[in-house]
């Protein structure tokens, strides 16, 4: 049977809730490790446009692929500067 948008939903909240649990139950707190998450993807977010104007165009003009590409180099350059 397909679910219905409702239960895909409470599915999800239940998903979420675990992870939360999980969090808890590794001593690390939940919201401080979400704030971090959004912090990294703002930052590689902000990185990915520099890298896209430095080719002339605004991110918004390059293909999924190509977009996905800037992301994996931001990560790598994150990762191994």
């Amino acid at each position: 049977a397909i679910a219905s948008g409702q239960n895909i939903e409470e599915e999800l909240g239940d998903v979420l809730a675990s992870v939360v649990n999980l969090a808890r139950h590794l001593k690390i707190d939940p919201e401080k490790a979400l704030g971090g998450a959004c912090d990294r993807f703002i930052s590689r977010y902000t990185r990915m446009e520099e890298l896209a104007e430095k080719q002339g165009r605004p991110l918004e003009e390059f293909t999924p692929e190509a977009r996905e590409a800037f992301w994996e180099q931001v990560k790598r350059e994150q990762y191994n500067p």
